[in-house]
């Protein structure tokens, strides 16, 4: 399984300007964040060298949330080259994450 990269308000822009990175915006106390989180673990496997996967904890790095409008969560947003091209909003099954990103790994 691969690690899922720990992103700030410091680091977001140089961890998401290159490629797909797939942004989980949380918080500890959130309880759909707390289902989702073991789901997005598994993508990082999954797509292991092919898509950056990191975790944005919300309350630590409210810069980063305000600048992406992230108004409820857990919140998704996939990013290409550093712009966001994909949110997700709420719990959802791995098998919806999956769908959104096969598009760009195929034009990748």
């Amino acid at each position: 399984m691969a690690d899922t990269h720990v992103l700030t308000d410091d680091n977001f822009s140089a961890e998401t300007s290159d490629g797909l990175v797939l942004v989980d915006f949380w918080a500890p106390w959130c309880g759909p964040c707390r289902l989702v989180g073991p789901v997005i673990e598994d993508l990082a496997g999954d797509y292991q060298g092919k898509v950056k996967v990191g975790k944005l904890n919300v309350d630590d790095n409210q810069q980063v949330a305000m600048q992406f409008r992230v108004m409820s969560i857990p919140t998704v947003i996939l990013f290409k080259d550093g712009q966001p091209v994909e949110t997700m909003i709420g719990a959802q099954p791995k098998s919806a994450y999956q769908k959104r990103l096969q598009p760009y790994l195929q034009a990748n």
